[in-house]
């Protein structure tokens, strides 16, 4: 997250707490946060009030499922 506002930088990795998984920030529309799956695919939208910065953790966990996923691929 930025250090002027609370609000998170583009490509910042956050958990949210309702889908259980890492999603790197993307955008703000109106009240909600866009965020996309780590990896790539299709983006959601949550209330930020549901989001906390992801822990090295949780982000190393995302990474290893994408490149998983990637390997798997045609």
């Amino acid at each position: 997250m930025t250090m002027a506002t609370d609000e998170p930088a583009k490509g910042d990795a956050l958990y949210d707490e309702i889908r259980k998984t890492v999603g790197e920030f993307q955008d703000r529309d109106a009240a909600y946060y866009l965020l996309r799956p780590v990896g790539g695919g299709r983006e959601w939208t949550a209330m930020p009030e549901v989001l906390r910065p992801a822990t090295q953790a949780e982000l190393l966990s995302a990474r290893v499922k994408a490149a998983n996923r990637a390997g798997r691929m045609p």
